[in-house]
């Protein structure tokens, strides 16, 4: 009995590794057809590819790795990666859909990545961008996909940056990245994008509270929006923001923010501004700072996804979420410190692993 316990034990085991390996042959496999597929251009496997980076499932999470992987080694001429930001209704939208057809018609192939507020209480978003951008959507040269926040702080959802590659990998020189817009907690999105845009709307304050929540500092270009139908407020707004600017400091040793007025609706100055994000993109390359500003990127973002996966493990830990609810009613009743309890946590977490 004892010799066919440990042959049936070694049959189970040999069974769950031939499995895995199985598993993980699929995956690669799987990867690679779609890797393959988004080097040709098409779109569906684009999509399917964003679809698996954005899964938090752990089966999804390996394929997702392998096709980045692969993604990255496509070579490419290097795309122009564009953030795009500003309040709700500054129409963000609006001005992406005409810069991106103006951009398709003059040849490039425009891919819109777009973050949608995810609801507090229920997790969901409206990933409503892809109706109101109907023509761009629509267009062969165009690639738009709305994704969810999940409450990443500054509307940029964890898998941003994975998007980007895979969508640079599809033959997409311009990657356009538009954000939530929710104010100072925005930076973020200047951390994964070459030029950072900051669209400001006429006469709505924000040219009196940019300095002070810090947004104007990481801004290499302002566009006034809306200046067909409100023409006055549009260039006193743009007076008072040229003004700020002067008394800021340039990020970039080599780049001097530019304000300028544009609309959508008639693509006034539209034009200029496409002019003006080639001449940033020309004085970055003469400067030499691109590799390394691309360099840091990455740096960042790695620490990045270290904390996340750090933090997502701890959750899923059962022994240490156990110690943490025993923890739990010490906190509510005030007799144990937050931050206390939270090393606690963490050194347990530690510990356990």
């Amino acid at each position: 009995m004892a010799l066919f316990g440990n042959g049936a034990t070694r049959r189970v085991v040999w069974s769950r590794a031939h499995a895995g390996r199985r598993c993980l042959q699929t995956a690669q496999a799987q990867a690679l057809a779609l890797a393959e597929g988004i080097r040709r251009g098409d779109r569906a496997c684009l999509a399917r590819g964003i679809t698996l980076v954005e899964s938090t499932r752990a089966d999804h999470r390996r394929q997702a790795r392998e096709l980045v992987t692969l993604c990255m080694q496509v070579e490419r001429p290097r795309a122009l990666r564009i953030g795009l930001t500003g309040t709700p209704g500054v129409g963000k939208s609006t001005f992406i859909e005409a810069l991106g057809m103006q951009l398709v018609g003059r040849g490039h192939r425009v891919a819109v990545l777009a973050v949608d507020p995810s609801s507090a209480r229920s997790g969901g978003s409206i990933l409503g961008d892809k109706t109101r951008m109907q023509e761009l959507s629509c267009s062969p040269s165009a690639f738009v996909r709305p994704s969810p926040s999940r409450g990443t702080l500054g509307g940029v959802a964890q898998s941003t940056l994975d998007s980007i590659v895979l969508a640079e990998a599809g033959g997409y020189d311009v990657c356009l990245v538009e954000t939530v817009g929710v104010g100072q907690s925005e930076t973020m999105v200047a951390g994964m994008v070459d030029m950072f845009v900051l669209l400001v709307q006429p006469a709505s304050g924000d040219e009196l509270q940019g300095v002070k929540r810090g947004i104007m500092e990481l801004a290499d270009l302002l566009v006034v929006t809306k200046a067909d139908a409100l023409q006055l407020p549009a260039k006193l707004t743009r007076s008072e923001l040229a003004s700020s600017l002067r008394l800021l400091l340039p990020r970039r040793s080599f780049w001097s923010p530019k304000c300028i007025r544009a609309s959508a609706v008639t693509k006034f100055n539209l034009d200029r501004v496409w002019s003006t994000i080639l001449f940033y993109f020309e004085k970055l390359q003469e400067s030499g700072e691109w590799d390394a500003m691309r360099a840091g990127q990455r740096q960042k973002w790695m620490w990045q996804q270290v904390s996340h996966l750090l933090l997502e493990r701890l959750r899923c830990h059962q022994e240490t979420q156990s110690f943490a609810q025993s923890l739990e009613q010490s906190v509510l009743s005030g007799s144990l410190p937050s931050g206390v309890a939270a090393e606690q946590i963490v050194d347990r977490f530690l510990l356990d692993n």
